[in-house]
């Protein structure tokens, strides 16, 4: 029989013959080693949409209203993050973060509207 040794650690396996380390300490150590890119970068995007959600929540209350380009990227708006762009039959291109999106409009304007 074969001495398995943990991934992680070194340390010998005890128990079932399909375990592949030594501890569910060494196993998460190992993982988040393994997706320490991946979370990084996931965790990076996802603060981007969620500030971007928060500033078209705090500056659409009603629903629906505009704003200026300018006003967006000075309260840090990141117009390169989002989750959803539709282009509707009429050509009007939305761009959402999850429910709340906005539309480009003439002039540097910006309307901002929530998803029904």
């Amino acid at each position: 029989m074969e001495t398995l040794t943990c991934p992680e650690c070194g340390e010998k396996i005890v128990g079932r013959s399909d375990k592949k380390f030594c501890s569910d300490a060494c196993r998460n150590a190992y993982n988040n080693k393994q997706n320490k890119d991946i979370s990084n970068l996931m965790r990076k995007i996802n603060n981007h949409l969620r500030k971007n959600y928060r500033i078209l929540t705090e500056q659409n209350p009603e629903g629906k209203s505009k704003i200026t380009r300018a006003k967006m990227e000075a309260l840090g708006f990141d117009f390169d993050h989002i989750t959803q762009m539709i282009t509707y039959k009429n050509g009007s291109q939305y761009y959402f973060i999850y429910d709340k999106g906005y539309k480009f409009l003439d002039q540097d304007w910006i309307l901002m509207v929530n998803k029904q």
